[in-house]
């Protein structure tokens, strides 16, 4: 045997010893592992077992609570009558099938449209006038410099959120409603009082506003957290090549929201039939179903108290469908502007 082939052997050796420790270490044998690379489903789960263990009641709540619910759809395509049984499931299959009936009756229903209108419109002033607030308020306490009064700043801004919608509603009320501050103000001064919480054409401002007061500050939060990732060396890199505060914000922060931006984008188009059930279900009466009849109050209505369940879950399948494609397509769009969306290609 030559000189050279012993040291190379004892390499190669050395090489599979340190090969076979790492794979004895992750709990891998050699020839387990699949030609890509990648272990497979066995090893995994045998690797993450302790984790699988963990998350099981969580799995099993949302299984119980979110998905077994969703077989409760086929109501829809019946004329459901709970009083045929004291069991919801043997009424459920005793009832009578009707098809596509249920979705027809929807349809021809102009309710049903004006709801919808509603919904949209609703949707469309809460993303364009509330969306960018948080991202506004987070720039601007981001660029506070002492820290006492960034916190106070947060504090004050995301107090409201754990208001209930009843109190919110409350405080809107003694200020703008008919009896409220301003309305006695004007009235002790001579001039008319004026009532924004029954008024028709405001009501959709009125709700956006309320909106935001409430939940801006979560935004907000979120928004902070994001930037709190953002490396100092980066605003000092732009401070040397000589950016000011805009450019910095412009070419900096703002980048650095952009995934952030997106997904939450992507979220609330998903959400875009959803503008906010108890918060106007509070105010309906005193502004009247025109204006405040969306799809949630409109599902609730024929559901709840005209004891029409077929139809509601009807109503409320096409919503979730709807629900369903909006994100979809939002996602799609994410990924076409090059960012993450809700999930990866």
């Amino acid at each position: 045997m030559s000189n050279s082939t012993v040291p190379r052997s004892r390499a190669e050796a050395e090489t599979t010893g340190t090969a076979s420790r790492a794979a004895d270490a992750t709990g891998q044998r050699p020839g387990k592992r699949k030609r890509s690379g990648r272990l497979s489903l066995r090893l995994r789960f045998r690797r993450d077992r302790t984790l699988i263990l963990m998350t099981l009641p969580a799995v099993a709540l949302v299984l119980v609570f979110n998905y077994i619910p969703i077989l409760g759809n086929v109501v829809a395509f019946q004329e459901y009558d709970p009083y045929v049984s004291d069991n919801g499931f043997v009424a459920m299959l005793e009832s009578p099938w009707v098809g596509v009936e249920q979705f027809q009756r929807i349809f021809a229903d102009s309710a049903f449209w004006d709801a919808v209108r509603n919904t949209l419109v609703l949707f469309g002033l809460q993303l364009v006038l509330f969306f960018p607030i948080p991202i506004v308020l987070a720039l601007l306490i981001n660029s506070v410099l002492r820290p006492r009064i960034r916190a106070v700043s947060q504090a004050i801004l995301y107090l409201p959120h754990f208001f209930s919608w009843v109190l919110v509603i409350t405080v809107f009320q003694q200020i703008f409603g008919g009896a409220g501050i301003i309305a006695q103000t004007l009235r002790q001064h001579g001039y008319e009082g004026f009532d924004l919480m029954t008024d028709p054409g405001i009501f959709k401002f009125l709700v956006t506003s309320e909106g935001v007061w409430k939940d801006a500050g979560w935004g907000v939060i979120v928004f902070l957290a994001a930037l709190a990732s953002v490396s100092p060396d980066l605003y000092e890199a732009a401070a040397m090549d000589g950016a000011g505060r805009r450019r910095r914000m412009w070419h900096v922060t703002l980048p650095a929201l952009r995934p952030v931006i997106a997904l939450l984008l992507v979220l609330r188009v998903g959400d875009a039939l959803t503008v906010g059930f108890e918060q106007i279900l509070l105010q309906r009466d005193a502004v009247g179903t025109g204006a405040a009849e969306v799809l949630d109050t409109y599902v609730w209505w024929n559901g709840v108290r005209n004891q029409d369940f077929s139809y509601a879950a009807a109503a409320g399948l096409i919503k979730g469908l709807v629900s369903v494609a909006l994100v979809l397509a939002a996602n799609k769009v994410a990924h076409f502007m090059g960012e993450q969306g809700v999930y990866k290609k």
